[in-house]
């Protein structure tokens, strides 16, 4: 009797149980990639060795997730209902097409007023782009350095430790002093001081997300909008508003700072066809 080495059927039922997961309990694609990662990271970490070739393996498919998108009638409405600085915020989120964390993280040195850009410094895969500013959002922009600089004024005159730097610097001495420069403040700095707890210090962070996401939530309950909205929904407005205005969509890749052109693509199911020939319900047809 032929018998197969342990190794074998170690990786055989690797296979069967995440084949299981998505033939039988039908999974999704994050569930079943959780499973995964949990095996190997057990294999990896725990048994020092790799699982073998599991390359083969049925996997779950993704289903093609189609985002909410508003008119532009839908977002003036939301704005009317926002206040200072979260009206900022959402202009920038669907002005400039920026994801939540990245719009939280800007720092003031990052926007060139002259030229009108802004650029993104370590966004999602620690990518950098920069993307047109509204020209008309310049005014809000330069009210806000304002008021940067009356904040920073005052941090100065008290026990201040400057702010949070971005991981590469927070733990070099050389850029020690970057965390009381101006141009090194955030944006949309947080109302209160944060003391670290390691070394006492006082320090400021930027505006927590919760704050935007629960005024947002509470402004597009005012403005009566009957859709799910996040702050996410804003940057899906951004593209899909750019595609239907002609933009190419390899322009709109670049601005949304996506990897794979593909990930781009699905806005094209988010406005009407530009063809010749658009696409109506036979319904509509009529009959001959």
């Amino acid at each position: 009797m032929d018998f197969k080495p342990l190794k074998d059927l170690v990786d055989q039922d690797i296979k069967n149980f995440l084949t299981h997961l998505a033939v039988e309990k039908n999974v999704a694609a994050s569930t079943q990639n959780q499973a995964f990662n949990a095996l190997l990271f057990f294999f990896r970490h725990v048994l020092k060795k790799e699982p073998g070739n599991l390359k083969d393996t049925l996997r779950a498919k993704r289903k093609p997730h189609i985002p909410v998108v508003l008119s532009r009638n839908e977002i003036d409405s939301i704005l009317e209902q926002l206040v200072y600085p979260y009206q900022l915020i959402v202009k920038l989120l669907y002005g400039c097409g920026l994801r939540l964390f990245e719009c939280l993280n800007l720092r003031v040195h990052w926007f060139n007023i002259d030229a009108c850009i802004l650029t993104i410094h370590d966004g999602k895969g620690n990518k950098d782009r920069t993307v047109p500013l509204p020209k008309t959002v310049i005014p809000e922009i330069l009210g806000q350095f304002e008021n940067i600089e009356n904040l920073h004024a005052k941090d100065l005159s008290r026990d201040y430790d400057g702010v949070f730097l971005p991981a590469p610097l927070e733990n070099k001495k050389k850029f020690k002093n970057y965390s009381k420069a101006l141009i090194w403040q955030w944006f949309f700095p947080a109302i209160k001081l944060t003391t670290v707890p390691e070394t006492n210090e006082l320090k400021r962070y930027h505006l927590h997300e919760r704050h935007v996401q629960r005024a947002i939530k509470e402004a597009v309950i005012k403005a009566k909008i009957p859709k799910s909205v996040t702050a996410r929904t804003f940057r899906h407005s951004f593209a899909s508003h750019l595609l239907a205005a002609n933009y190419d969509i390899r322009t709109i890749q670049e601005l949304m700072g996506h990897s794979d052109v593909k990930t781009t693509m699905i806005y094209t199911h988010t406005i009407q066809s530009q063809t010749i020939k658009e696409r109506v319900s036979p319904l509509d047809l009529g009959t001959k």
